[in-house]
């Protein structure tokens, strides 16, 4: 059984723009407000390499729509090892990345439920309910999925916006004067101003792995990466601008609730707390997103004999229902392990082990289009292979940025993967067909 085309361009618009803007954003003007406009500057540079990211994955997704998003390009140029490896870790950081969403949403929802949610287990508990309640919802079809994307992806973006373009009305040059101007401190802020804002354009390539379930994959997906990160960025842009343009310098630095603090002073306390809801519905969003990923990248590799295979096994409703659950089970253990902390430890760790490998696949990706076409595929025009290889330097630069710790971990999580690569290669049956 093959999943049914069920979606078109806004539910893969939704998962662009749904996978990107989580947790994140909520909080970036705080860490952002010391730099002042420098951190217009940093915005710009990392708009500017992730809508180049978003041209590479438009091409491959145009050339070669298939389930799997990076992995899958990664193998079709390089072959199965590469492309496991890939697969691997990107899996791995969807199911940890879901926790981190899940206990976010738990923590956006304190001023509602303070006292459940200061106490530990049954914090714990709400996140993992969280994730089932999707899982479910997921199970029932990328249709249900992609409809649950829409609304959440709609509700999110308000706050953003109302705060974001109300706050423009309130625009003076004091917050984004740029104190120190010599070239190696500006070069060692604006570094820094990129490495925050990368993460937020995470996610930008959400469109391209489930598909097989997109009606016109080869035109819509394409479309939905270059508009959703576009949009996504338009959009980090003016919220920086009008939070860091009501809320004092000093004060902003400080906050935990940047937004609501920005709406607090426009519209008073109530609009606050919707704020805080509009974060919380920012998280559940996303975690929607990613947890119909969970499913979507392992079932194309099992379907090429690189996973389990009962990760390729599909419900009567077309989707990858095992996968998704075994998902669930890796993220509710990993809020369990950890639910004697706190939820800003147990966000902290989790959301370690989720960065790790997202941006490997985004180098793999860019020197895919540059690797010499497979099938007698036409060459690659010029203008595609300078994006490319801007596209890679860009990925080189955030890897670089995200620090060594990050790299270190990244590394040996990599590793990690090649006895199980070794097991399920040793398990397949043998043929004459070659790795690509």
């Amino acid at each position: 059984m093959t999943p049914a085309r069920q979606v078109g361009f806004p539910t893969a618009l939704a998962l662009v723009v749904g996978g990107m803007i989580g947790s994140g954003v909520f909080t970036l003007p705080a860490a952002l407000a010391p730099y002042g406009g420098v951190s217009l500057l940093g915005w710009l540079i990392s708009a500017g390499g992730s809508i180049l990211l978003a041209l590479v994955f438009a091409h491959l997704a145009r050339t070669y729509p298939a389930t799997g998003g990076p992995y899958a390009y990664t193998r079709r140029a390089f072959g199965d090892l590469a492309g496991f490896l890939v697969g691997w870790g990107y899996w791995i950081s969807c199911w940890t990345t879901n926790g981190a969403l899940a206990v976010a949403f738990v923590g956006y929802l304190d001023p509602f439920f303070p006292a459940a949610l200061r106490h530990p287990p049954t914090a714990a508990l709400m996140a993992g309910s969280t994730v089932w309640v999707l899982t479910i919802v997921n199970s029932l079809g990328v249709r249900a999925a992609g409809g649950m994307q829409v609304v959440t992806t709609v509700l999110k973006v308000l706050p953003l916006l109302l705060v974001g373009f109300a706050g423009l009305a309130y625009v003076s040059p004091e917050p984004f004067v740029i104190a120190d101007t010599r070239a190696p401190v500006l070069g060692a802020n604006i570094m820094a101003v990129v490495t925050l804002t990368l993460w937020a354009f995470l996610g930008l390539e959400t469109a391209t792995i489930p598909a097989a379930s997109v009606r016109h994959a080869a035109r819509v997906i394409p479309r939905a990466t270059i508009l959703g990160t576009s949009l996504a960025a338009v959009l980090y842009i003016v919220c920086t601008v009008g939070v860091m343009s009501v809320v004092p310098a000093a004060t902003l630095a400080a906050s935990t609730a940047p937004f609501a603090d920005a709406a607090r002073v426009m519209f008073g306390d109530g609009a606050a707390r919707l704020v805080a809801l509009g974060a919380a519905i920012s998280c559940f969003g996303a975690l929607n997103a990613w947890v119909l990923l969970v499913g979507q990248m392992p079932m194309a590799m099992a379907a090429d004999g690189l996973f389990p295979r009962v990760f390729a096994q599909l419900s009567s409703r077309g989707t990858p229902t095992r996968g998704m659950v075994i998902g669930g089970v890796l993220t509710s253990a990993l809020i369990a392990t950890n639910y004697a902390d706190t939820l800003v430890a147990v966000f902290t760790f989790i959301i370690l082990l989720a960065t790790l490998s997202v941006l490997v696949p985004y180098a793999f990706c860019a020197l895919a289009v540059l690797a010499r076409p497979a099938g007698g595929a036409a060459p690659t025009s010029r203008g595609v292979r300078i994006v490319a290889a801007l596209a890679f330097g860009y990925a080189m630069l955030a890897i670089a940025g995200a620090g060594q710790e990050t790299v270190y971990w990244g590394f040996l999580l990599l590793l990690a993967g090649l006895p199980v690569y070794v097991v399920i290669v040793r398990s397949r049956p043998v043929s004459g067909e070659g790795a690509r």
